[in-house]
């Protein structure tokens, strides 16, 4: 009989290694196929200009996200700015779009987001150094293409005051190792409990390194927002003003 358990353990444990080997296999595929995971690691920004089609018109857009954690998406509707998502290293804002003035986010809204400060510009890099988790499920078909359904687990974040899973689902395409596609349950907001989706294609080379330019946002099983990146610039020149909290408003 104890002959029968360790052999059994021994498989368990072995399999187990092959297993989670295989999730870092690609893991190491998608970073050398992207551009190489030293170009990744000496990355200290990026600047994208993208635009969106709503009801026929075409609205510019353009997205900094920086390695020190300072963000910010910036539309151009109309004549006016309207930044959102903006992060100064210590507040967080958004331009409200009823009164087109800056409002700080609440408490909680800015430790949710700050916890997943360090992950630019990928949550994969070092995950393990972050105390990350990274599981394999299997293969599963998207939009015809075969994948492999990776499950990212990163820490806990507080919500309603009570601590809540933060898990994101990755989709690797089996022939190029990119991802094509993230599932995720929205944790706050009108939008509670939906799970969020978003499709990447239209893989192209900017300054050395592999992005999607081709990005669809929207809720499973429900319509999309289409967003068509036109430029990306890596490690851009961005003047600090652009992030802070407009005061006296």
């Amino acid at each position: 009989m104890k002959r029968i358990l360790l052999l059994a353990f021994l498989s368990f444990a072995v399999t187990g290694a092959l297993y989670a080997q295989s999730v870092d296999d690609i893991l190491a595929k998608y970073f050398e196929n992207t551009g190489g995971l030293d170009k990744w690691k000496k990355l200290e920004g990026i600047k994208m200009s993208a635009k969106v089609n709503q009801g026929g018109m075409e609205i510019p857009l353009t997205i900094v996200q920086l390695k020190d954690g300072r963000q910010m998406t910036s539309i151009n509707f109309q004549g006016q700015e309207i930044k959102q998502g903006v992060y100064d290293g210590s507040v967080l804002w958004n331009t409200n779009f009823m009164t087109m003035k800056a409002e700080k986010a609440d408490a909680e809204t800015l430790e949710v987001f700050k916890s997943n400060l360090g992950d630019f510009p990928d949550a994969f890099l070092n995950y393990k150094e972050r105390g990350y988790k990274v599981e394999l499920l299997g293969k599963e078909t998207i939009d015809g293409s075969e994948t492999y359904k990776v499950k990212l687990t990163k820490k806990q974040i507080v919500v309603d005051g009570k601590p809540t899973d933060n898990v994101i689902f990755y989709y690797f395409d089996a022939e190029s190792y990119v991802p094509i596609m993230t599932e995720s349950e929205v944790k706050m907001g009108p939008n509670k409990g939906v799970i969020a989706q978003s499709k990447m294609s239209d893989y192209q080379d900017a300054g050395g390194l592999l992005f999607p330019f081709a990005l669809a946002e929207g809720a499973k099983g429900g319509p999309s927002q289409g967003i068509t990146i036109t430029a990306i610039e890596l490690n851009p020149k961005v003047d600090p003003a652009g992030f802070k909290f407009p005061e006296g408003q």
